[in-house]
């Protein structure tokens, strides 16, 4: 066994940013907009995760409202996701941005009806996006829709992995492997990358190299914070699954325990989202999480907090916070003085 890269990765734990000098009057008038690749740009560059327990119509619709985007899940008929798809960009008349998870085995029929119904987006949505598979299936959906879609592909944690996507005609590509809420892949296989690092070596490939696929930071993902970490790395958006989940837009019933409200949360790979096939492992679990309201407060919150980030950082625009921003690597003990600790 070789060592792939002779450096100490970092997981988001493992750095602070560090607060400069600011003339940011407030975090509300930090300008959130972010070019996601071709194409594609967003008020709030925050998408939806194409997860069963995450993202549907409803989930869609409020990502689209407030500036991000939701990309609707694959484990459904084509007949249902094509019908969500249109649903959500003919909302009030809109014509809101909606995308839509596809399988690498995917048929061209399906896709032609997902376009005719507005999906601005379609994403080649794979476990390991480095895989001939996936690649084939990118270089597919490239020559089937040319530029009538954005096309996002994933994941991948390695520079070669973004770089044969980039070259395969991905316009964006999703960056993180086994650091989901949901995943076990890391535990399971033994296999992974910490995002954060993933996110830094693709980034500074893709400057060096000139390349056009944008950076999606998929995974690991767990506050505000993490965010605005994604983006001063490099990333020029986010893929959120666990922080959008147990809200009202989400998919699933709320049921009650006691006098408190959840809802289900499940990985794509565990075996309650995979009980109707013949999975060899599962690389995913399922859990309950507690009914957080509505996905908007969520969403407020997580604007604050990136315009926060970005004051403290002293910049008025989120794209320049991967130039202008520093990191300082802290003890495992920053994690544990982080945390409020009043009470």
């Amino acid at each position: 066994m070789k060592e792939y890269l002779a450096k100490n990765d970092i997981c988001f734990d493992d750095i602070l940013m560090v607060p400069q000098y600011s003339e940011v009057v407030s975090r509300s008038v930090v300008d959130l907009k972010m070019p996601i690749g071709r194409n594609i740009l967003l008020d709030f560059p925050v998408i939806a995760s194409p997860m069963d327990t995450v993202c549907e119509k409803d989930m869609a619709i409020a990502m689209a409202e407030s500036g991000g985007i939701g990309i609707i899940h694959r484990f459904m008929s084509a007949k249902n996701q094509i019908r969500m798809v249109e649903e959500v960009y003919n909302y009030n008349e809109l014509n809101l941005p909606v995308g839509a998870a596809l399988s690498s085995t995917f048929i061209e029929e399906h896709v032609e009806k997902l376009i005719a119904a507005g999906a601005s987006i379609l994403l080649i949505d794979t476990a390991n996006g480095h895989s001939k598979m996936a690649i084939d299936a990118v270089i597919r959906l490239k020559n089937f829709v040319g530029d009538s879609a954005h096309i996002m592909a994933g994941n991948v944690s390695t520079v070669e992995g973004y770089i044969a996507l980039d070259i395969a005609g991905a316009d964006s590509v999703r960056v993180g492997i086994g650091g989901g809420s949901m995943c076990t892949t890391r535990i399971v296989s033994g296999h992974g990358i910490p995002t954060l690092s993933s996110i830094i070596n693709i980034r500074e490939a893709k400057d060096k190299f000139n390349l056009n696929a944008g950076i999606v930071a998929d995974g690991g993902i767990r506050s505000s914070g993490d965010i605005v970490k994604s983006f001063a790395a490099g990333a020029d958006a986010v893929m959120l699954g666990s922080m959008l989940a147990g809200t009202d837009e989400s998919p699933g019933d709320l049921y009650l325990e006691g006098d408190k409200k959840f809802k289900s949360f499940r990985g794509m790979a565990s075996k309650e989202a995979n009980k109707d096939k013949d999975i060899a492992v599962a690389e995913g679990i399922s859990t309950r999480i507690p009914h957080k309201g509505s996905v908007k407060d969520v969403i407020k919150d997580i604007k604050g907090g990136i315009g926060s980030g970005c004051s403290y950082s002293g910049v008025d625009f989120l794209h320049d916070l991967y130039k202008d921003s520093m990191y300082i690597r802290v003890s495992s003990l920053s994690v544990k003085e982080s945390l409020p600790h009043g009470r």
